[in-house]
């Protein structure tokens, strides 16, 4: 799978959103429902919708392999799932079940049973796998460290009646299976002896008869087995078993996917370098020229207020914003009442 088709998902899901935000939200509010039933089919197809959009994030957020473009998608993606769960709140709500039924809703939009799965985001088990590493390597230390730090056995002695009566018991243990194993040779003898017996009581023809049987038994049940897994197979409710194994495009696009996971740390970690060294250039060569032009700026706001109020005013306190308040858009009427509110203050 290409770049493009993830690109896709991500164009398909966002017009399919906005579609769906024009719906929720028009411009003219609709009024009540009361129709109680109708209101809950409303929600209901807000909610399929919601889990398709949410399934095509889910898929592009997972194989994107930008940085930025993946961060306004989890955004996106993280705002997809609370609505999802609203809308579950509000159909619980008003059936006051958590089971719906809405084969309705399934076949007037085409879908499947399966498209109504919401499966757990992959991303909530690659994000964690760091943590989960981290874990394991805190237990295995401390176990490491308790095994270290724990005291040897104290051996305690034996008496000598404890002692007399563990020997009296390992003798009545060997004694028993000496018995046992007597007794079973003396049945394995007799049941062996039984066998000869009856074996030369038979003839030759009902021993081939006995044979035939028990043959043609087993046949008829192999056959029937057989026959009953490939109606199963037939009906689609098993697997043929020659599909049960991945096939070659199944083991390609896994790679695929193993591969674009792998880009996405690459890519993160230049995003991230890039970051540092934008910040760096920011404070180290246009930081000096930008203190500069903000002096430059504080400085021509004080004048204007003096030569507006007769007067220079207080600097604004940090309650107030600060030297936001300083570069802040403001009109001259706004200009002399900050002047006279300096004044009366000083």
């Amino acid at each position: 799978v290409s770049d493009s088709t993830y690109n896709t998902l991500w164009s398909e899901a966002h017009e399919e959103l906005s579609c769906l935000l024009e719906e929720e939200l028009p411009e003219e509010p609709p009024r009540p429902e009361r129709d109680r039933v109708v209101f809950f089919q409303r929600l209901a197809t807000f909610y399929v919708r919601y889990v398709q959009i949410f399934r095509q994030l889910e898929d592009s957020y997972d194989q994107s392999v930008h940085p930025q473009k993946r961060r306004a998608i989890r955004q996106v993606l993280d705002s997809v799932i609370g609505r999802v769960l609203e809308l579950k709140n509000e159909m619980v709500e008003k059936e006051f079940s958590e089971y719906h039924y809405m084969d309705d809703i399934i076949q007037d939009l085409k879908l499947t049973p399966e498209d109504l799965e919401i499966p757990v985001p992959r991303y909530f088990i690659w994000e964690r796998n760091k943590v989960l590493q981290d874990r394991e390597r805190m237990f295995a230390a401390i176990l490491n460290q308790m095994d270290v730090t724990e005291k040897p056995p104290v051996m305690r002695l034996l008496t000598l009646e404890r002692a007399i009566k563990i020997i009296q018991v390992a003798e009545r243990a060997r004694q028993g299976r000496l018995r046992a194993k007597f007794m079973r040779e003396i049945h394995r003898d007799s049941e062996r002896q039984r066998r000869a017996e009856e074996q030369e009581a038979v003839s030759t023809d009902q021993a081939a008869v006995c044979i035939q049987k028990v043959w043609r038994g087993f046949i008829q049940r192999k056959i029937t087995k057989r026959l009953r897994e490939e109606e199963i197979i037939f009906l689609g409710m098993a697997m043929d078993p020659k599909l049960s194994y991945p096939s070659q495009t199944e083991l390609d696009a896994l790679n695929n996917e193993a591969n674009r996971r792998t880009r996405q740390d690459e890519h993160e970690d230049d995003y991230q370098k890039s970051i540092g060294s934008v910040i760096y250039q920011l404070r180290e060569v246009e930081g000096p020229e930008m203190k500069e032009t903000m002096k430059d700026q504080i400085r021509q706001w004080f004048i204007e207020c003096r030569d507006a109020t007769g007067s220079f005013p207080d600097y604004p306190e940090e309650e107030n914003g600060g030297s936001a308040l300083i570069f802040a858009e403001k009109t001259p009427e706004e200009v002399n009442t900050a002047g006279k509110i300096s004044i009366e203050h000083g």
